[in-house]
């Protein structure tokens, strides 16, 4: 059994080195319940408003497991006990600010959530909801983090009800979203 920590505990474990070519990310896999009442959470992202999973860079000063712990606080407000050893890793393909996109790899580390706060960092800028997990598998884009909760919460998927994934948005529609949420952001300024 892995070992677990409380999200705002100090012990040592493993860092991410700052070294070699590859990009490397962590997140946290919120759940809360047992049996059938198992639910995982999912966030959306900023930009495509995906369904996804709290991650973000390794920190300094900050082990892997701790780092996935803040992710989960800023991202969805979220506090609770955090495995110190990943459950598994996914790929995606990271949009840059340029408009290229590079390939990451993602270290999970489940989240046993004990409470969701008030307010945190990123509040109104995504949307949560608790899902059961074959919902939530099948809610992600990427297909290795759908197998990696669905092995998690110990459910199958049939092929059958496996979405194709959706072709990723291209830089051109993730502009067009930008612009159109500046444009109303104005908008509402201008009509006060």
């Amino acid at each position: 059994m892995d070992e677990v920590t409380d999200v705002g505990g100090k012990q040592d474990g493993r860092k991410s080195g700052g070294g070699g070519g590859k990009r490397r990310q962590v997140a946290a896999l919120p759940w809360r319940g047992k049996g059938d009442d198992l639910r995982i959470l999912l966030v959306s992202s900023r930009e495509t408003r995906r369904w996804v999973i709290p991650k973000g860079w390794p920190m300094k000063d900050k082990t892997d497991f701790q780092a996935a712990a803040t992710e989960a606080y800023e991202e969805a407000g979220l506090v609770g006990v955090i495995a110190e050893q990943p459950v598994g890793e996914y790929e995606y393909l990271k949009k840059l600010k340029s408009g290229a996109a590079r390939l990451v790899k993602v270290d999970v580390f489940p989240l046993e959530v004990a409470s969701e706060l008030a307010a945190w960092p990123e509040k109104g800028q995504r949307t949560l909801e608790w899902m059961d997990p074959v919902e939530a598998a099948l809610a992600v884009q990427e297909p290795q983090l759908r197998d990696l909760i669905a092995r998690f919460a110990g459910v199958e998927l049939p092929e059958e009800e496996r979405p194709s994934p959706h072709p990723a948005p291209t830089p051109v529609r993730v502009a067009l979203q930008r612009l159109r949420r500046r444009v109303t952001a104005l908008w509402g300024r201008y009509r006060r």
